[in-house]
């Protein structure tokens, strides 16, 4: 099934979301990496506010290649997914400041797994080699907040409009496409290659 969400995402949006569903986004996105998850987690550590509101939020773990324009604005180039396993660490702290969806490449494990269903966040599967594609969806470069860790890392709010699309990975009824894949392989890997 094909479904366009609007960003900020509500708990009911990503309930009925299911492995498998396409989906795209409009509204502000973030991304943010290893850097800024560590930045999140330290200042939700510290009882500091967050730079940006992030209940609802879809944040892409991805590192845009944005070009400064002679005004000071930014233009985003490209964005694409990067590996999102790095991330795993991070899925209780994702769900308690009420992020709603996950993009990104790989998959998460079991962790992001039980977030998702007790939490009410979805993981999205971004087709890795389409960051030209991707940043059509982009419409504007709101922000960017920590730039001092580097462009890839720095936390970029972007407006999207018919952002995707992205498949739904990871639901929030413990179905995992990534999960699935692994097990049939050990199964096949079995009858191939029995013990």
């Amino acid at each position: 099934m094909e479904k366009v969400l609007n960003v900020p995402l509500s708990e009911n949006d990503v309930r009925d979301l299911h492995i498998g569903d396409i989906v795209y986004l409009n509204g502000h996105i973030f991304t943010a990496r290893d850097m800024a998850h560590m930045k999140i987690k330290g200042l939700i550590n510290e009882d500091k506010a967050l730079p940006k509101e992030l209940r609802g939020a879809a944040i892409f773990h991805a590192g845009p290649v944005c070009l400064k324009k002679p005004d000071g604005s930014w233009k985003l180039n490209v964005i694409g997914p990067t590996t999102s396993i790095r991330m795993e660490p991070y899925a209780e702290m994702v769900g308690r400041v009420g992020i709603r969806a996950l993009i990104g490449k790989g998959g998460m494990d079991q962790d992001t797994i039980d977030a998702c269903e007790n939490y009410g966040y979805v993981y999205l599967q971004a087709a890795p080699g389409c960051a030209a594609k991707l940043a059509q969806g982009i419409i504007s470069v709101f922000d960017v907040n920590w730039l001092e860790l580097g462009m890839p890392e720095a936390m970029w709010d972007l407006e999207a409009d018919h952002f995707g699309p992205f498949v739904v990975g990871i639901d929030t009824h413990r179905n995992s496409i990534y999960k699935t894949i692994r097990e049939n392989a050990i199964k096949k890997m079995d009858s191939i290659y029995p013990a």
